[in-house]
């Protein structure tokens, strides 16, 4: 990254970088730009892609439809109940 790209960045994102935060960020720019250039040397031809670095199947229960309590139990702690529902006092006319 030189000043002339930098000038066209800062362009497109509006940005008026000055002094050391200019110098600072192109050579961030620079760095990372370096370190991608080293990873896309790393030969990977014959490496099969890792959709996750654990090495875990999915541990999750099937999803089954189970009643843990009836409706009696459940509207026996409702402060008034209606017709097998919660009755609570209108919010809207």
């Amino acid at each position: 990254m030189d000043n002339e790209k930098m000038t066209q960045y800062e362009s497109m994102a509006k940005l008026n970088l000055e002094g050391d935060v200019r110098d600072w960020t192109i050579n961030a720019i620079n760095t990372l730009e370096d370190s991608f250039k080293t990873l896309a040397d790393i030969d990977t031809e014959n490496i099969e892609p890792l959709v996750s670095v654990l090495a875990l199947d999915n541990v999750l229960r099937a999803d089954i439809s189970e009643k843990f309590i009836t409706r009696d139990e459940l509207l026996s702690n409702a402060p008034e109940e209606y017709d097998g529902y919660f009755e609570v006092p209108k919010t809207l006319e």
